[in-house]
């Protein structure tokens, strides 16, 4: 799964998730692209679920980028753990996403699959996801 080799703490702070995208909200790399519609955290579980869901149904056919990195840990403390005694050790690590960040994206195969490889990818994110393309963009 994806994570940091090395971050400078190792325990960060929540942060507020308002407000557009202005970065990585346009496609670079492919010609379709499954965009966030609204903000959340995307775990690198659910990261990796999503990229095996695109490159299942392509049957490994075209090329896939992966436009998001989980470099956020999360915390938790251990179950049935009063209150106090500092912040839990990190868990998990996230990507913080905003609406209009483009997830994936992806080239080489006819436009239906590639719709209905981010359909299926769009059942394993947390966030509301549409599919969006080069052509629909000029």
């Amino acid at each position: 799964m994806l994570q940091p080799s090395k971050v400078k703490w190792r325990k960060m702070q929540k942060g507020k998730r308002r407000g557009m995208a202005y970065r990585g909200c346009n496609l670079a790399f492919g010609d379709m692209g499954i965009m966030a519609t609204e903000c959340g955290w995307i775990t690198a579980r659910q990261i990796e679920a999503s990229r095996v869901a695109i490159t299942r149904h392509v049957k490994r056919g075209g090329k896939v980028w992966v436009r998001i990195f989980p470099d956020k840990p999360l915390t938790k403390k251990p179950l049935e753990t009063r209150m106090g005694k500092g912040k839990g050790s990190p868990e998990f690590w996230v990507a913080v996403i905003k609406p209009g960040r483009i997830l994936f994206e992806l080239e080489g195969v006819p436009d239906a699959t590639a719709r209905e490889a981010f359909r299926l990818a769009g059942h394993k994110l947390p966030v509301h996801t549409k599919v969006i393309s080069r052509k629909e963009e000029l």
